[in-house]
């Protein structure tokens, strides 16, 4: 069966994490060329991979989740306003991840990295003192439900883009 060709899709319908629901619209090309820019930034960073238990640094994986704000604030700032801004949109759909998804869990579990992190010893890696923070296995755990949503945008960003995931 041949692939359809993506800059003909007229309607596309997603389901979306973090409490947005799902949303059915047309998508322009203003919105499928903001959304691959979203999807390869989403896909290419540790904010959808695993984090093994004995793998990475905490640090990095807030980061990650951390630059994915200016980042989309610059695809949508390029795209201009025909993305959108309502829940039917590329730009209202990315503006509810990073609101609703990406904001409690960084606003939470920075400030508390950051206090365990300035009580390192000069004698341990971060990675070992990582290991020693009691709250390691907890923020595992949420960066795991929020890896799975974001797993969850992807796919609808792909799904808007017209590319199989």
């Amino acid at each position: 069966m041949p692939k359809s060709d993506p800059a003909k899709i007229k309607k596309v319908s997603v389901s979306l994490p973090f409490g947005i629901g799902s949303a059915e619209w047309e998508a322009d090309p203003t919105e499928r060329k903001a959304a691959w820019s979203l999807y390869v930034e989403l896909v290419t960073r540790i904010a959808v991979q695993p984090l093994e238990t004995d793998q990475g640094l905490l640090r990095e994986a807030l980061t990650s989740l951390y630059n994915l704000f200016p980042v989309t604030r610059q695809v949508l700032k390029e795209a201009g306003p025909d993305v959108g801004a309502s829940h039917d949109s590329v730009g209202g759909i990315a503006i509810a991840v990073l609101n609703n998804g990406l904001r409690p869990l960084l606003a939470k579990w920075h400030p508390l990295l950051q206090t365990w992190e300035a009580q390192r010893p000069p004698h341990l890696s971060p990675k070992e003192h990582e290991q020693n923070w009691s709250e390691e296995p907890k923020l595992r755990e949420e960066l795991e439900k929020l890896r799975s949503d974001l797993e969850q945008y992807a796919n609808a960003l792909a799904k808007i883009v017209g590319v199989e995931r």
